[in-house]
Parts: C-alpha cells; structure tokens; sequence
C-alpha cells in the first residue's frame, strides 16, 4: 500500500537508517538536511511496494560509493540522480519507473529521496542488504543473478562515467577506483532490474523497518536502549564509554577499530569492534561476540542515535547493540558473499542470538 514521505517522515527514517547502517552506509546528518531540503522544494515522495508497479517497470537502485568520512565534507550536488536516469535510460531505452535504495543503512538510505523528490518519482518500500554492506556487489540482487551492468556512477561536478563490468568483483574495483579519483565519494547506480525481477531480487520492507525503528523517542516508559533494542529485535552486547578509536581512509574505505570501555555493570570488559566502513567483527578478550552479516551498531546511550564510524570519539559514553541480519544472508550464498570470510577473518559466522546465549 503506497503512502506519502513527507517532512515530518524523514526524522524517523533517518534515525531508522542510521540504526541499520551497522556504523556504515554514510553519516545521516547530511542526508537528512538534503531530504529536508528536496521535500520541503518539490514536494513529498511516494513510497511504494513492488506489487503496486507493472512488472515490466525499470526499477534505479542507487546511492552512493566511497568512504562515509569524505561524505561528510564533500557534498553531493542534489542533481546526481538526474544525471543517473538519463544515462540509465540512454542505455537501456527504457524510462526509469522508481528509484530504490541500494542499501537502506545510513545516508545511503536518504538519497534516493532526495533524488526522487526532484524527479516526481516513487521510491520502492525495498532494498538490496537490509543494513549497509562495504562493497557494490554485496546485495541480493548479485545472489539473484541480476547483471550489475551497465553500471552508471557521476559525482557533484557533473562527471559521468559507465562501467560494463564482467562480473560484480571487477565492477567494485572500477567503480572504487574512479569514486577514488572523483574525490573519494559519488553517487552510482547498478543492478538495475525490473519490477518483476526485484520481487525475487530485493529485501523488502526495509524502509518501513527503518521508519518504525526511527520513531522511538526520549520520554518513553523504561530504558530508553532497552526499548530501541525490542523494537529493531536485536541484543545489548555492552554499555560503556569509547576508550579507543584507530581510524584511516584508504582505498576507497574507511577502515580501523575501535574499543569500548565497560562502565557499570560492564566495568571490566573491554569489547574491540573491527570496521571496514561498517561494524564487522566484535571480539572480547579474544572471543567472538558478533560478527557480519548480523549487524553491530553503537548508539549514544542518552539519545539513542546510531553513530557512525566516522563519528566515534574517545569518552563517548555508548550501548554496543547487535541485530540479527536478514534471513538471505544466513544462506550458504549469502554468507559466501557477506560472511567473515569474505573479509578476511578466519572464523566462521555465528549467529548472534547463539553467541548471546552462550554468553549468559
């Protein structure tokens, strides 16, 4: 069922994203004031599910790639899904029908509103990682078997470069390597599929979850992270205060660690989160407490706002939470594209409900 995203939505949505973007997906600060802006000039944007398309309907995943921490100083021009669509339409000969979010974590979970509010476009209740993933081909549209090409990427000076790539990992390595070269961050779009096609090829729900994750607020009965947790139906891994932060841009992706200080209950403890833009890995003492896909997110313990990577500072006082990922990344597909292994660490995936329970 279609409803209106107006300006009172995107408070919620961006809290909602930014919960989800597990520390990634680009700080909400921006998108939020670009979305304001977009609406409050062009007028709300419906959101809509997929069975309200025709099936033939061209459907724009879209977001930007490049480290979250340029993100917050370089920012986007406001017409680069303009200049997307036109060349999407260009090589493909057919109009785009609805925008999507690549992923719907973090500022990555705004744009497409921002883009979609100036061209009197839709933008699907869907999208491809249910959280926010480092790299172009980690979606399930890439486990679909969806083509990511051709792939289309432009940055806010008005440079347009297209990719047709021989496979999703060389796309991520020509598209990391130009959003590099254009300054360290741009907007692209892949995986373009139709209605049909993403019925079977996207996560859906995702931006509804993002707004009724989004509407907790101060003033509700209890612990106010408590009550963020039962409603993203996720876990408390530690309360503390940040004693640590390594941090470095390079290659495309913000990339370092982070360690948390237990305070009350958790004095003693200390918890190491490893980051590749996102959260990926917790450890304690040298045991495994969460890892990808399963999502970890630090949120402000007064406020409950996610905060991200680039924003983590020494004596930030925090609750580490851990959310199950969807259910596609728990397949043997899914954990072969997005599981610890495929960046690099020698362990295999546990679900985050056994490690809690096995915890107590």
């Amino acid at each position: 069922m279609s409803r209106l995203i107006a300006a009172g939505d995107v408070e919620d949505l961006a809290r909602g994203c930014a919960l989800l973007g597990a520390g990634g997906g680009g700080d909400t600060s921006v998108g939020r004031l670009m979305m304001l802006q977009a609406i409050g000039d062009f007028g709300p944007v419906t959101l809509v599910g997929v069975d309200e398309l025709d099936p033939d309907a061209l459907v724009m995943p879209c977001g930007m790639v490049g480290a979250p921490t340029v993100a917050t100083e370089k920012f986007e021009s406001g017409d680069e899904g303009a200049r997307l669509r036109q060349e999407v339409e260009r090589l493909r000969g057919e109009p785009v029908a609805c925008l999507m979010p690549a992923e719907i974590g973090g500022s990555n979970g705004l744009l497409p509103f921002v883009w979609a509010a100036r061209l009197s476009l839709p933008v699907l209740d869907a999208d491809g990682m249910g959280r926010a993933f480092p790299e172009i081909p980690q979606v399930a549209m890439h486990l679909a078997g969806i083509s990511p090409s051709p792939a289309v990427m432009t940055d806010e000076r008005g440079n347009v470069a297209v990719f047709r790539a021989c496979s999703g990992a060389w796309l991520e390595r020509l598209e990391r390597a130009t959003a590099v070269e254009f300054g360290g961050s741009a907007a692209s779009t892949e995986y373009c599929m139709t209605a049909g096609e993403a019925r079977r090829a996207a996560i859906h729900g995702s931006v509804t979850r993002a707004l009724g994750i989004g509407k907790l607020r101060l003033g509700g009965e209890g612990n106010l992270v408590d009550e963020l947790v039962i409603r993203a139906g996720g876990f408390i891994l530690l309360f503390g205060k940040v004693a640590d932060v390594e941090r470095r841009t390079s290659g495309g992706f913000v990339r370092g660690s982070v360690v948390v200080e237990g305070t009350g209950s958790d004095a003693g403890r200390l918890l190491r989160l490893e980051l590749q833009n996102e959260n990926l890995v917790a450890f304690e003492g040298g045991e495994l407490r969460a890892c990808v896909p399963d999502l970890i997110s630090v949120v402000d313990v007064e406020t409950g706002d996610a905060i991200s990577t680039e924003r983590l500072r020494y004596g930030q006082r925090v609750a580490v939470l851990g959310l199950p990922c969807d259910p596609l990344w728990r397949t043997e597909g899914g954990l072969g594209l997005v599981g610890p292994r495929a960046f690099g660490y020698d362990l295999d995936y546990q679900p985050i409900e056994e490690l809690v329970d096995a915890d107590r």
